[in-house]
């Protein structure tokens, strides 16, 4: 994969990806995305259960996110360079009990690593299975990574819950023990990115059709999957997408030049409440500090996310009609 970046950029934080690339296809631009920032190293790329019902027709496997995070990786030139790995196949039984997996265990190595300084996110899309289950099998890692979430609802004195919400948020739902434990704990420092902030990354498909249609393969691709969308659910989605997984790739990859930080949005710091087994907030005092962000900086993100998958479809036709690899 060719660098696209204006000069060298030092890697400044290390990054899993954890999401589910088999449901709504926000994931898999999210992973170009990531994939193509250069001030983040790309450790490991775990695939997510969904629902077990699936995605429109589509497996809640994460045999079935893998396999689409392969195609995305496949035309990054990124495949068997960098990990792919799947996560469990069932969500925790308890908050207490772990769901063990390859994913969980190389959560484990690569927090326990010793020959870098550099920061560890999980940056996470889906449900909490792997982070959680990782940090009950190895409570040392707990203090060693910072985890991004994209899940949760509102906090109702902060924002108003859409129309017609469902009762637990999406993300959450795919996992509520794993959430009740990663909420519980009195360590793990968390970034939450709930409905009301993650709602705000919306592009209009006439946007994405103008930026995306490019001669090379990795727009059309990643437009391809939003089209495979709108036919699955007979058009009924309007004319706006959310790339909801997105704000992972700003709190991490695009942080300021000094000291270091999402600064373009805007979160609180308020205690953790705990989750109740309805998938609810119950408030608490006692729980430890957690960012909660609210406002996102929209226009940085997808004016990256665009200028990158251009730049990156331009160099690959350079290559391929040099004939250089």
């Amino acid at each position: 994969m060719r660098s696209i970046s204006i000069g060298p950029t030092t890697t400044r934080a290390r990054v899993i990806i954890d999401n589910d690339f088999g449901g709504d296809p926000d994931g898999l631009f999210q992973l170009a995305h990531h994939l193509l920032s250069p001030s983040v190293e790309i450790c490991g790329v775990i695939g997510s259960i969904h629902y077990p019902s699936g995605f429109y027709g589509l497996p809640g496997s994460s045999s079935h996110a893998c396999e689409q995070a392969e195609q995305v990786m496949e035309i990054l030139g990124t495949l068997g360079r960098v990990p792919l790995l799947h996560g469990a196949e069932q969500p925790m039984l308890s908050p207490n009990t772990p769901a063990p997996s390859e994913a969980a265990d190389f959560i484990i190595r690569e927090a326990r690593r010793t020959d870098t300084h550099l920061p560890l996110y999980i940056a996470c899309g889906a449900g909490l299975t792997n982070i959680a289950s990782a940090c009950l099998i190895a409570p040392d890692i707990r203090q060693r990574l910072k985890l991004i979430w994209i899940g949760g609802p509102e906090y109702l004195d902060l924002a108003t819950a859409p129309p017609r919400a469902s009762r637990i948020e999406y993300n959450l739902g795919i996992d509520v023990n794993a959430a009740r434990m990663v909420f519980a704990d009195p360590i793990i420092e968390l970034w939450q990115v709930p409905r009301n902030a993650y709602r705000q990354t919306l592009a209009s498909h006439a946007e994405l059709l103008h930026q995306l249609n490019t001669t090379g393969t990795l727009g059309p691709f990643l437009f391809e999957r939003l089209a495979d969308l709108m036919n699955r659910s007979g058009h009924k989605l309007g004319e706006s997408y959310a790339l909801g997984d997105s704000p992972l790739v700003l709190l991490t990859a695009l942080q300021s030049s000094w000291e270091a930080d999402p600064s373009s949005s805007d979160y609180v710091s308020r205690p953790a409440p705990t989750i109740d087994p309805d998938g609810q907030y119950q408030p608490r005092n006692d729980g430890r500090s957690i960012r909660i962000y609210q406002r996102l900086d929209v226009r940085l993100m997808l004016a990256d996310f665009y200028a990158k998958v251009i730049a990156f479809d331009r160099a690959s036709i350079h290559m391929n009609q040099t004939g250089n690899n």
